[in-house]
């Protein structure tokens, strides 16, 4: 059976928390600190560490297809229009996790002997079985009330696979694994006289009659009794019985380790869904707008929203969280200057979550969100002074980009926040300037936020570039911000004085 609710065509390939971890390159951690995704991540688990495990792999790692897109934001809204499905599918994953351990105790599956095995083996798939049959009642109640692609083929793969008659068959021949009538074994006789080529057989169906349990008519064949004290006799049986059942207790082990795969998969997949559920719970009681993007293909580059809000922020304070509108139709660079404090990186951090939002499949806050699919989010935001470092800041800004670069190709966006703003604003202004012409030469989006006029106005002036947009935090005459960003030429002061008016006019 098949899980397919991220992907229409493959499983998801999930890890557990260290090995995880272990996985993230640089430019990945960077991203999560810089569009502060660990608030999300936060809301999306609701202190469940598993869950927080799955959401840190699945939204990092962004589908590059619309079609692929499109195709979880059905299963999501399926789930969002039925939240007890999601939340009842995955507590039966929960309790095969749970009951598992019951079964085998503190320490598992430790046991080499094959006795021991097999039956615990059947007491797991005894519970699996059970638990199959909770989660295709639960699947088919809602066969009518689904409409994504990946939820009508889950509950037709139930359907079709766990039939009352699959079940009858497997507990038939559990039922039989329990050996209740004693193990039936067939062996050759080695030259040595010693056992081989032991073979498990199906046992007899018929039973014995009273006069053979009393004696009074002639057996089929011949048996021995061992007296009750006789260990050693009792443990050369075993060990035959051991030797017979080898094979047997490894094909249940696979099976039942197979069906525990199954639920480990579902539980991971659903995890995601809850997460999103969660965070949908999170953003919609501080009242803000929710949409599902439209993803579009890579190129023509398009990126088109109204009031677009940084989720991040939104669930990390309690005032207003003011919207932005953008229309950026193939502009393959967005350049953002104007009033300092005036909501520039709060706006980029908006974009950025919202695009990585949107390529896993989820929701973004905004009225609307419209989006070429990028291969890759990228970030280079400024950093605060480290007492760790070993070298300057612009030694470490410069070896930042150098990773992101390394990493990214045609079709990648990447997301500057005050970039080369450690040094002077001429040099700063210089390396920005040749990154980013080669950056877009090689087919990477760019979205640049920066104080540096020099920078800004070189690309405003120059008349071989129309693919570039220029953007301004707004401020009124009386130096207040509105947190707005407006189309607008770049402008050559941050109005920094406007908040030194403010400061000491309040002292």
């Amino acid at each position: 059976m098949k899980v397919h609710l991220l992907f229409a065509d493959t499983d998801f390939e999930f890890a557990d928390a260290d090995g995880f971890e272990a996985k993230l390159d640089p430019t990945q951690r960077s991203l999560v600190q810089d569009l502060e995704l660990d608030r999300i991540f936060g809301v999306m688990s609701r202190g469940n560490a598993y869950i927080d495990t799955i959401v840190r792999q699945v939204i990092p790692r962004g589908l590059t297809s619309p079609a692929a897109i499109r195709y979880r934001q059905a299963v999501l809204r399926d789930f969002i229009t039925n939240p007890d499905l999601a939340v009842d599918l995955y507590g039966v994953c929960v309790r095969s996790v749970e009951e598992r351990k019951g079964n085998w105790g503190i320490w598992g599956r430790s046991s080499t002997n094959p006795t021991s095995i097999l039956g615990g083996s059947v007491r797991e798939l005894e519970m699996y079985v059970r638990l199959l049959k909770d989660l295709r009642s639960i699947a088919l109640a809602y066969t009518d009330k689904v409409r994504s692609e990946g939820l009508i083929g889950f509950i037709a793969s139930l359907e079709e696979n766990l039939s009352d008659e699959y079940f009858e068959t497997i507990e038939e021949h559990l039922g039989q694994l329990r050996f209740k009538e004693g193990v039936l074994i067939s062996a050759d006789l080695a030259p040595d006289l010693s056992g081989r080529d032991f073979v498990l057989r199906r046992p007899n169906e018929t039973k014995t009659t009273w006069r053979q349990r009393l004696g009074i008519r002639p057996k089929d064949g011949y048996s021995f009794t061992i007296p009750p004290r006789d260990e050693a006799a009792a443990q050369a049986l075993e060990n035959l019985r051991a030797r017979g059942v080898n094979l047997v207790a490894n094909a249940v082990a696979q099976s039942s380790d197979h069906v525990q795969s199954y639920f480990s998969l579902l539980q991971a997949e659903l995890a995601f869904y809850i997460g999103c559920l969660n965070l949908r719970a999170g953003l919609t009681e501080r009242g803000v707008d929710l949409c599902f993007p439209t993803p579009t293909a890579t190129a023509p580059v398009e990126l088109h929203a109204t009031g677009l809000r940084d989720a991040s922020l939104v669930l990390h304070t309690d005032g207003p969280v003011f919207g932005n509108d953008l229309r950026a139709h193939r502009k393959t660079l967005v350049i953002v200057t104007g009033a300092n404090s005036g909501g520039k990186s709060t706006f980029l951090r908006s974009i950025g979550l919202a695009q990585v939002l949107m390529h896993c499949g989820c929701f973004v806050s905004a009225e609307s969100f419209d989006s070429s699919v990028c291969q890759g989010v990228f970030s280079h935001f400024i950093r605060e002074e480290d007492s760790t470092m070993t070298r300057g800041r612009l030694d470490d800004e410069l070896a930042r980009m150098s990773q992101v670069i390394g990493v990214m190709g045609p079709g990648a966006l990447l997301l500057c926040n005050e970039s080369f703003a450690s040094t002077n604003e001429a040099e700063g202004s210089e390396i920005g300037r040749q990154v980013v012409r080669a950056l877009l030469d090689s087919g990477v989006r760019v979205i640049y936020v920066t104080h540096q006029f020099d920078f800004a106005e070189s690309f405003y002036r120059s008349s071989t570039r129309s693919d570039v947009l220029f953007l301004v935090a707004e401020r009124d005459a009386k130096g207040v911000r509105n947190f707005k960003i407006a189309e607008h030429e770049p402008e050559a002061t941050s109005y920094g004085a406007d908040l030194y008016v403010k400061v000491f006019a309040d002292a």
